[in-house]
């Protein structure tokens, strides 16, 4: 990895040296903090990397910076879901996808060789030459998914997720309320949009609902196992 920064960097003063941006020397101290960490740093990221190592930079000319590279093909911009626009390396001549944990936020590479031969399949199959791909897969890494209480009530699960109704908290009324809107224990609801305020937006039984947040606190579930839920595909035919 040293080798590669260090001919990353070369090929980046051969590109930059007749460029008319000027800073040459503050540009490659930007950009050895850059190649130095395998991390998907935001703006904020790089200039702290920065200044612990002594350069006070100022944000504009970071970002300015990155934008330079993301054109001359050094780095790639990634906008996740949820977290600001990211930046990372790019190698050439190496893909990777990304998994993303939507409650820590850590970011993981990973790279399959059957699931790149299977894409290439599925598009040439289809007639279709692809140029370029990419993967995210959201959800929750080992270490959020070993800390998340084996019950919680809806109104604080994640979206996308899907989790089973194990139990419904309050009085009859409150029980006799959601029995009448179809809710009950073993029920499986896949969370649409929940934006911590307002209502919440989930799908059960293949219908989107509305769930006010107070009714939401008193709906117990846990993750439901991967792959359950109905074929709303069924339905529709």
């Amino acid at each position: 990895m040293i080798h590669d920064n260090e001919f990353e960097k070369d090929n980046f003063r051969n590109l930059i040296e007749s460029d008319t941006t000027g800073d040459l020397d503050k540009r490659l101290h930007v950009i050895d903090a850059f190649l130095g960490t395998e991390e998907h740093v935001t703006v904020e990221d790089l200039v702290e990397i920065l200044r612990k190592s002594g350069y006070d930079y100022d944000p504009a000319f970071v970002q300015q910076c990155l934008n330079r590279w993301v054109e001359h093909g050094f780095a790639q911009k990634k906008q996740f879901e949820g977290q600001p626009p990211r930046y990372e390396h790019r190698h050439l001549g190496r893909h990777h996808d990304h998994l993303i944990c939507t409650r820590c936020g850590k970011i993981e590479e990973f790279r399959d060789e059957a699931l790149e031969r299977l894409q290439l399949q599925i598009a040439a199959r289809r007639g279709f030459h692809m140029l370029q791909h990419k993967m995210e897969i959201y959800g929750l890494c080992s270490a959020c998914l070993a800390k998340r209480r084996p019950l919680l009530p809806l109104a604080m699960a994640k979206n996308g997720e899907s989790v089973i109704i194990k139990e419904i908290r309050g009085g009859r009324e409150m029980i006799g309320r959601l029995a009448a809107m179809g809710f009950r224990p073993g029920d499986i609801l896949e969370v649409i949009n929940n934006n911590g305020k307002g209502r919440m937006i989930i799908g059960h039984e293949c219908s989107r609902l509305a769930l006010g947040r107070g009714i939401a606190q008193k709906i117990m579930v846990s993750l439901a196992p991967q792959g359950q839920g109905p074929d709303c595909r069924e339905k529709r035919q």
